[in-house]
């Protein structure tokens, strides 16, 4: 078990008030900050994994903190695989940072970004996928977010992983067994099964890495603009989308000033939805600035819907925003259905001459035709994969990772065809091993781990 040496403390709940903050050590000087912290001269070890309700003092002078539950858990049967300490206390922020400074007074320092569980991920107590399900189920969005960051906590990658890279082994060993006996060079059927193993090899890995294209949405959402002239209806079909009045919507040009976004739900998806102010040219200052906003709001979303008012005549503001949404993921949302005055035609062949992924009929009044606008909003994001059951890649170095070792396969896979020597063979089925030894932590190095743990927050 590797050991820093030193002792780390952190409030591990959200900064704030609260019925209780949890302030946790780990290291060497837990259990000796633990008896300076509550009075405790006896030299007798603590029963570990039981709470205790204890006075909380200050070793300085002895005063009375607070009544907290401290609990003692024994290396290596802890979180940390360390010494750790857990101080339950009444969850004021002033109370808590006292306690934080006495604790900092003794041979404990503040914890860095996510120490503890690398900490636990060095100690052998999770694996780094582990680690890092962790925080994706502290940052999860959404229920199907949250499901998947549970299946990976629960070691999922690695199992799913493993019969590959014992294939790998496999392979490997009789290669190499092949170049340290001159006399076991492998015989063509030999060569042939081989080739056809890392076929399959790729095959597999290659479904888990495209599961990527989801777990990349449950994991960082997808940002929509919903973009148009003034009075065509976004801040209608905004409200309509979220389920609620969030924006105020009048019959009056130019209501909408500025950007306003809200986070939702959609089949486990995160999406951020922005209304936007009307876009065209105005001499308006503010009006102006609220344009400008919504150009910038427009360049940096994954989709836009750009909405139409389907009961007039198309104009020249409509042509405008039509032709910057050109070259950018959108639909078009043909609004006010419900008119007696809507026709939908002349949108529609406009559309047809750009390069819109859809234009969908919808009334921002009734709420006819949303159910179709959500799904061709969400259809170029999912490629036909709508599921949310089984293991999905939602890390983008887990993916990264994946295609490596998929390429460095099919490298060997072409050198074996080609009849090459089983030294140059082996260098793609090591690099293929090596890679995905790095997505569960198994070969990764101390500076990427740093830079993957510098990502989670303090006290985990």
């Amino acid at each position: 078990m590797s050991s820093t040496g030193d002792s780390i403390v952190a409030l591990s709940t959200p900064p704030g008030r609260g019925g209780i903050g949890v302030i946790r050590v780990s290291g060497p000087d837990s259990l000796s900050a633990l008896r300076r912290m509550t009075g405790d001269n006896s030299e007798t070890e603590p029963q570990p994994n039981y709470m205790n309700l204890r006075a909380v003092v200050d070793p300085l002078n002895g005063e009375t903190l607070d009544q907290a539950l401290v609990c003692y858990f024994k290396a290596p049967h802890s979180f940390t695989g360390e010494d750790v300490v857990e101080f339950h206390c009444h969850g004021s922020p002033v109370l808590l940072r006292r306690i934080v400074d006495a604790l900092l007074r003794l041979d404990v320092r503040l914890a860095s970004p996510g120490e503890f569980s690398l900490r636990a991920v060095l100690n052998g107590r999770l694996q780094l996928t582990q680690a890092e399900a962790i925080r994706d189920l502290i940052d999860a969005q959404t229920d199907v977010a949250a499901q998947q960051a549970t299946r990976q906590l629960s070691g999922e990658i690695s199992h799913r992983l493993q019969p590959a890279k014992a294939q790998l082994l496999k392979m490997i060993v009789r290669l190499e067994s092949s170049l340290e006996f001159v006399e076991d060079d492998l015989p063509q059927l030999e060569q042939s099964e081989i080739e056809n193993r890392l076929a399959e090899l790729r095959t597999d890995l290659r479904s888990l890495a495209d599961t990527f294209v989801r777990g990349r949405l449950l994991h960082d959402g997808l940002k929509v603009a919903i973009v148009g002239r003034p009075n065509a209806g976004k801040s209608s079909l905004f409200n309509r989308l979220l389920g609620y009045e969030r924006t105020i919507v009048t019959e009056v040009p130019g209501t909408t000033r500025d950007t306003i976004s809200e986070a939702i739900g959609w089949d486990g998806i995160p999406i951020t939805l922005i209304d936007t102010a009307g876009m065209r040219t105005t001499n308006d200052q503010v009006e102006s600035l609220g344009v400008e906003r919504t150009h910038r709001a427009a360049a940096d979303a994954d989709l836009l819907v750009v909405v139409v008012d389907g009961s007039q005549p198309l104009t020249d503001e409509d042509g405008s925003v039509l032709r910057n949404a050109n070259g950018k993921r959108h639909v078009v949302a043909i609004n006010k259905s419900d008119l007696p005055s809507f026709s939908s035609s002349e949108v529609a062949e406009k559309v047809s001459s750009g390069d819109a992924m859809s234009a969908v009929s919808v009334s921002a009044l009734t709420e006819a035709g949303l159910t179709d606008l959500r799904a061709a909003m969400l259809k170029p994001f999912v490629n036909g994969n709508g599921a949310t059951e089984g293991l999905m890649i939602t890390n983008a170095r887990h993916h990264d990772l994946l295609l490596r070792a998929i390429d460095a396969l099919a490298s060997s896979e072409a050198l074996i065809r080609e009849r090459a020597s089983e030294e140059i063979i082996l260098v793609g089925l090591h690099n293929a091993l090596k890679f995905l030894g790095q997505v569960t932590g198994e070969t990764t190095t101390e500076e990427i781990l740093g830079q993957i743990f510098s990502t989670f927050c303090i006290g985990k």
